[in-house]
Parts: structure tokens; sequence; C-alpha cells
């Protein structure tokens, strides 16, 4: 069966040998010429390889020469085609999983093996300005889709050679290539070779994207938390691997996955560093005070005005009663049915082509903000809840899907329990986050466990003259068990 599989150097039977493993699909194209009276064939993918490339560095060269037999031609080949990757290949699978790549592969008669070589040139999205990373400062470049594009704009930002990338295959079907990123001096052995046997363990079909391997490198705890970042900014990733962190890289994606990852990086951005320290220091404190607003708010005001009247001013109180006289539902039922209307638009508004999507988000504000209070079903203090806490929960992007899970969550006890269970409820939740490890990190490091080093870029940024000083490396934490250490 192994025979079966490996190159014959008959040219006929190999090309008649891919047709059948390929089960004869359209887009596999077989070029017979003859050099010399050698017969030889190009097999490739449609719309994958470079043709101007391939003629410049191999077809003209060849036609130029004489060869006497099949070896030497294939000798010649190996020794002189200027491309980027030149690889021998015995076998018929590894050949069509090449050419599906954009690689083109050469069979020659009489030579019992192909000759693969790298001149890809599919179209791809050129590289743009981050979307859902915007930056004020600082480079405007993103990833893109092909990979060897994204590895290449890494590379140009460590040009020491410090950075060392690892290819790997994941999905038995769709066979997607991937790297990892990581520094070899700074990375931790023992997160290495976790990551690796994580990665090894994936046995999916198809991977089409980085969130498919992101489940299979968190632990098997439930948390509505991420253990496992993502980035399509370069500068970030490279960043992040200067730290001790792996980065991972897929064919076909613009995002990149970081691991291990902590809660207050969810609060970072690359402004951050670029900005005055005092500055960097003020927004990442409203990032906070926005996550907790968004999160405790809504709930807030249901248990307050619900149960907890007398803390609220007078006059105050007088408003958000006569408003609510005229509406027909509870306080609570209608935090619920106006944040769910809310989330609905939203994601109208995300799906839909972007003229529509402005539209959608005109008639929304209309009919939540105008229409709805008219109408008496939703009182105008819950609007303007409702829009302070859309508002805060887009500060922190990264964080908006636990954030919109936990506000419905905190809604109910609010309205339930009071703010005695939306504290004990807090309480949990604070747990819940501490018990997080995030392949052999806490997740809330360096806060709990407390790193005091590493407080000089987490709730404050100190400045570049003190950072600079001393590096610190993400297994270096208190709590890690990445490394056994006594001391900080």
């Amino acid at each position: 069966m192994e025979k079966e599989n490996r190159v014959t150097g008959d040219l006929s039977t190999d090309l008649v040998r891919l047709r059948e493993i390929s089960h004869n699909t359209a887009d596999l194209i077989t070029r017979p010429i003859t050099i010399c009276g050698i017969r030889l064939s190009f097999v490739m993918t449609e719309g994958m390889v470079d043709l101007n490339k391939l003629d410049q560095a191999l077809i003209r060269p060849l036609l130029s020469r004489n060869f006497e037999n099949g070896e030497e031609i294939f000798s010649w080949m190996e020794q002189t085609t200027v491309v980027g990757d030149v690889k021998d290949v015995f076998e018929y699978g590894q050949i069509l999983s090449l050419v599906m790549t954009g690689f083109l592969a050469i069979l020659v008669d009489g030579v019992p093996r192909s000759l693969v070589l790298g001149v890809q040139g599919y179209p791809y999205r050129s590289i743009s300005e981050p979307n859902s990373e915007v930056n004020e400062k600082g480079s405007r470049e993103s990833f893109t889709e092909p990979l060897k594009i994204n590895l290449t704009m890494v590379r140009r930002r460590m040009r020491s050679g410090s950075a060392c990338f690892e290819t790997f295959e994941v999905g038995s079907e769709s066979r997607t290539l991937g790297c990892m990123i990581y520094k070899p001096e700074a990375v931790s052995p023992e997160l290495l070779r976790e990551v690796r046997r994580r990665l090894n363990q994936i046995n999916l079909k198809v991977v089409l994207d980085t969130g498919y391997l992101q489940p299979f490198l968190e632990g098997k705890s439930f948390t509505l938390f991420s253990e496992v970042g993502m980035s399509e900014r370069p500068d970030t990733v490279c960043a992040k691997v200067l730290e001790g962190r792996i980065a991972i890289l897929l064919d076909g994606t613009p995002f990149a996955l970081i691991a291990p990852y902590l809660f207050s990086e969810n609060f970072q951005s690359f402004d951050d560093y670029c900005r005055k320290p005092y500055f960097a220091t003020f927004i990442r404190l409203l990032k906070y005070i926005s996550f907790f607003i968004s999160i405790f708010l809504p709930g807030a005001y249901v248990a307050i005005a619900t149960f907890h009247p007398a803390v609220l001013p007078h006059a105050l109180l007088f408003n958000i009663a006569s408003a609510e006289e005229t509406t027909p539902f509870p306080l609570v039922f209608e935090a619920l049915i106006i944040h769910f209307l809310y989330e609905i638009m939203r994601e109208a508004g995300l799906r839909l082509p972007r003229p529509v999507g402005h539209a959608v988000s005109i008639v929304g504000a209309l009919v939540i903000g105008d229409a709805a209070v008219t109408a008496g079903i939703i009182g105008a203090p819950m609007v303007m809840v409702v829009a302070l806490t859309a508002i805060s929960s887009f500060v922190v992007p990264s964080l908006y899907e636990p954030v919109m899970v936990l506000r419905f969550i905190f809604i109910i006890l609010g309205g339930t329990t009071g703010i005695y269970g939306m504290a004990l409820a807090g309480a949990l939740l604070l747990c819940s986050i501490c018990q997080i490890n995030s392949l052999g990190v806490p997740y809330t490091a360096p806060i709990s466990p407390f790193t005091l080093s590493a407080m000089r870029d987490i709730l404050f940024r100190a400045g570049w003259r003190r950072m600079a000083g001393k590096s610190i490396k993400i297994q270096n934490l208190w709590g890690s068990d990445l490394t056994r250490r006594k001391e900080k």
C-alpha cells in the first residue's frame, strides 16, 4: 500500500494516479511539455500560481539548455531554480497537499520523485488598518489572510532573530497551515510543551479560523471569560512574544491567538505606550470604571428603584416614580425588554451591509429613544441607563460577550433579590475569575496573586525610563506553575 502512494517515475502513471486521488477535480491543472525529447508535466491549482514568476524562474532557463536525460533536468532545476521553497516530494498525497496551497509540482518522466516549487501568486486582501483594535498613534498595519505575509510583518519588527517560527498543520480535511511564534530565551519550556500537546490533540476535520483552536487551548472549567487573547496587530503580537507568550497564526485568518492571557490585558491598548503616563493611567481607570458600569448599572438601578428607594435623593426618586407610573411593566421586565431590543438592533446593524446598518441604528434610536417613551412602554430614566450602559460596554470591546451575559444576569438578580443578591453574585463572579488558570498562569495575575514589580503596567502605567529597567516574563509572576520560584 505504501508503494502505491509513492511516485513511480512513469509520467503517465503518476498523472493518472494524481487525478484519481484528487477525484479529477476541475481546478487541478496538469501541463505537459517536452524538453530535449524528455517529457515533463507541471501540476498546479488554477489561479494559485504566479505564472510570470514561473516563466522567468523556470520555463525560460529550461528552454535555453540541452539535457540528456530526466535526472539531469531534475538535478538542474533542484540546484539552480531561484524561488523561495524547493522541496523533493515522494508521495502523491504530499504533492496534492502542497499543490492545493499554491505550490507548483514538477514531474519528470523517468525520475521517481517530484520537485515542488513555491511560486504562489493567488490574490489576497491588502494590508489595511486594524478594525477591532483602533489606535490614534503607532502602526496602521494589521494582519491579513495569507500566513506568509503575516509572518513577514512579525519578522520586520523582530529583526534580531530572537523570534522562532514553528509551523504545524491542523484539520484532517482542510490541512490548514499554522505557525507558533515564540522567543526561545523568554518562553517557558513547560508552556511550550503544553501548547504543542494541546495543538496535537485537535481532531477537527476542518479548521478555518483561530477561533476553532481557542477552546482547545483553554481549560476545561466553564467560564465566561476567555483564557486566550486575540489580536490583529503585529506590534501587539511582538510585544507579547517578548514577554514569554506564544502567538499562534493560521493561514486564512487575520487574527492571532496569544497564550497565556491575563484579565488585566483587556484594559490595555497600544496607545497606552505612546502617550504620557498620566493620561494612559487615566484612560485605564476609565476603562475599569466603564467595565463595572456596563455590568452593574442596569441591575443596580432596578434593585435600588424596586427594593431600596430610600437611598435615592427625593427629587430623583420623584422623577423615577412619575416616569414609571405610566409604564405597564415592572421595572425588571422593562429593563430586560429594552436591553433585549438593543441587542437585536446591534446584531442587525452588525450583520447587515453598512448603508442598511446605519438605517437600522437610526430606526432603533427612534424606536427606543422616542416612540417607546412617548407610548408609555418604557420610562425615560431607563432609556438613559441603557444608553450609558451600551456606550460603556464598547469601551472594552474584547469583553463585550461576557459583559452582555452578565448584564442580563444582574438585572434579574437586582429585580428579585435587590442589592444584597447582587453583592453576593458579584463576590461569586470575582471568585470565579480568580480561579481561572490560563495555561499555568493565574488569570488575575499580577493583581491576585500580587506581584509588586508587575504593577507598574496594570492599573497605573509607569514611564518608559522605569519600565525599561527590568522586563517581566509571564512565567515569573506569583502563582505561576510554569516555574517554581520562592521569591520575586
